[in-house]
């Protein structure tokens, strides 16, 4: 019990003020007051017992005592200050605090005691006109969920993926909620997937104009070389969104498949539909990351095409340039005794055969594709 007392100490200092267990949390406050609190529930037999906007976290958990059901609560972004009280009351252990508080966590599943600690990466498409070196593809936010026996709190982080429209959405169907966290849990992940799914398809659609703009040509109306950047700035946007699909995999599969005390088995049945969507989606964000090497590739190996074509061109035009260049340095030079340089028809005959011989090397080079 020491051991466990110096880690909580050593993790959350603020914890450990005997004058002020609660921190700022007051439970008599205003929820309306509260900055973090977005909204706090008590569900029985999958119906909201409470008519208000919002309770205060320590109602919620008394009423749950009291009658049942499960409480849940919804932050976003609280502080260490906001949330250290809401964690005393439901007993949320000290390090999965301190990852909720602090945000900027990889996808993962953890579990405390009798409480499950989720959190998931939510992902944006940002909509933009037209693609360019500097424009931002995804967007990039944060959901943890504590999952217990009798309570649901998510702690939301980025200015996307609310969660009201599902709470919403989970209210109008008693049935499901009635399955208690677990329902809550599930249908936050099935969330975040559908979430997956759509931006898939946007970027989809902006690597195939990308691809199209690479293999197309001049003559056209393509340009001659795409741009190098763009395809790189598109590159780093998918591994973005790779760093928040991959990591989910083994949490998926674990609620689909390991036996959990705090998630129905009934509803361990849906996770595995999750996990499936989640997998599909990883296979297309692989392969855009290949398609779009690829892609790299290809215009680098373009660029490189185009340099040699100019280089032949500008050979050629040396080469050709190099005959009048050199009859005339010859015949430049300042000797009596030249062969005709006194004949009249010396220099018509000298520009024709300047003229001849330039014709020639040019139709050389054009019939072997230098010109």
């Amino acid at each position: 019990m020491s051991m466990i007392r110096d880690l909580r100490a050593a993790v959350r200092p603020s914890l450990r003020k005997s004058n002020t267990p609660y921190s700022s949390y007051d439970a008599t406050r205003d929820p309306s007051a509260s900055s973090a609190v977005v909204d706090c529930a008590v569900y029985r037999d999958g119906r909201r017992l409470s008519d208000h906007a919002c309770l205060t976290p320590r109602e919620a958990r008394l009423r749950v005592r009291e009658e049942g059901g499960f409480a849940w609560i919804g932050l976003h972004e609280p502080t260490e200050e906001e949330f250290s009280g809401i964690a005393r009351e439901f007993g949320l252990h000290p390090l999965a605090v301190e990852d909720a508080v602090h945000a900027h966590q990889r996808p993962k599943l953890e579990r405390y005691d009798d409480t499950l600690f989720t959190v998931f990466k939510t992902i944006h498409y940002v909509e933009h006109a037209e693609l360019t070196a500097t424009s931002e593809v995804v967007e990039t936010g944060e959901v943890m969920c504590f999952t217990g026996p009798d309570f649901v709190i998510t702690v939301r982080h980025g200015g996307q993926g609310s969660l009201r429209a599902l709470r919403h959405r989970l209210q109008e169907d008693p049935e499901l909620l009635a399955k208690g966290p677990s329902a809550v849990l599930h249908s936050i992940a099935d969330h975040v997937v559908d979430g997956y799914i759509a931006v898939a398809a946007s970027v989809q659609d902006d690597i195939d104009e990308v691809e199209i703009d690479v293999f197309s040509t001049p003559d056209k109306g393509g340009p001659r070389g795409s741009d190098a950047g763009r395809i790189y700035q598109l590159k780093r946007e998918v591994l973005e969104f790779k760093r928040a699909v991959s990591p989910l995999l083994r949490p998926m599969q674990l609620l689909s498949e390991r036996p959990m005390r705090l998630i129905d088995p009934d509803i361990q049945k849906y996770f595995r539909d999750v996990a499936d969507h989640l997998a599909r989606v990883h296979e297309e964000v692989i392969g855009f990351d290949e398609l779009l090497n690829s892609i790299l590739q290809a215009n680098l190996a373009q660029a490189t095409v185009t340099q040699n074509e100019d280089m032949r061109k500008i050979t050629s035009w040396a080469a050709i340039i190099a005959v009048p260049t050199m009859i005339c340095g010859v015949y430049g030079m300042n000797f009596k005794h030249m062969p005709e340089l006194g004949w009249t028809y010396g220099y018509p005959m000298v520009l024709a055969l300047i003229g001849a011989v330039c014709f020639s090397i040019h139709r050389t080079l054009k019939r072997n594709g230098w010109l």
